[in-house]
């Protein structure tokens, strides 16, 4: 398994310390909160995974939760809850939380559940990456639209209008020195073989 980094957020310092020692003995970086309040100042920094308590002094799980979402869509968040606090765990899911462990947890289970976290994750990065590339015509150098119309039909423009319509930017056009020297030669060609000028009669 990869080195991730991972912030534990817990008022328990028993918890706090159980959960660093499990984790960082399978390689992983350990940054620890005693509270919602602390967490919320350590989200300057990004994280692979927050594992936090759902109920705490203060500012909640939920609370962390809801700012490391807002700060980060895409942030992965594993939530610590007890028995009789299981409602308030799928309201976390809904939230947009990756996954929740009842304490007290099981060794094995955490490790395989935080591996589904760091995985999920990992693939979303790759989606957002693939969503982000161009897709480009090696014919016709057209690129395909990254908004459909309203049939859902995607259309291929210019890269003139792309750059247009996605920054309001518009282009100058102009020659590379490569593109110039092959398009004089071109025309010496052309001058040469008479086809630029009609022959003499």
């Amino acid at each position: 398994m990869a080195q991730a980094s991972i912030l534990i957020v817990d008022d328990e310092e028993l918890i706090r310390e159980n959960l660093r020692l499990d984790l960082a003995e399978i390689g992983h970086f350990v940054d620890l909160a005693a509270s919602g309040s602390e967490a919320l100042t350590r989200l300057e920094r990004e994280y692979d995974l927050i594992v936090t308590d759902l109920f705490m002094e203060g500012i909640d799980g939920l609370e962390v939760l809801r700012q490391a979402k807002a700060k980060r869509p895409d942030q992965a968040v594993f939530i610590l809850t007890g028995y009789g606090e299981l409602e308030s765990a799928i309201e976390a899911l809904r939230l947009g939380a990756d996954d929740y462990l009842l304490k007290p947890y099981n060794h094995d289970e955490l490790i395989l559940r935080v591996g589904k976290c760091l995985a999920g994750r990992s693939l979303r990065q790759t989606v957002r990456l693939y969503e982000s590339l161009l897709s480009i015509c090696s014919e016709c150098k057209k690129v395909r639209d990254s908004e459909p119309d309203e049939n859902g039909q995607a259309h291929w423009i210019s890269i003139e209008q792309f750059v247009s319509k996605t920054t309001g930017s518009a282009l100058s056009h102009g020659i590379c020195p490569e593109c110039y020297r092959r398009k004089m030669a071109e025309l010496h060609e052309m001058i040469r073989g008479g086809r630029f000028f009609p022959p003499a009669p």
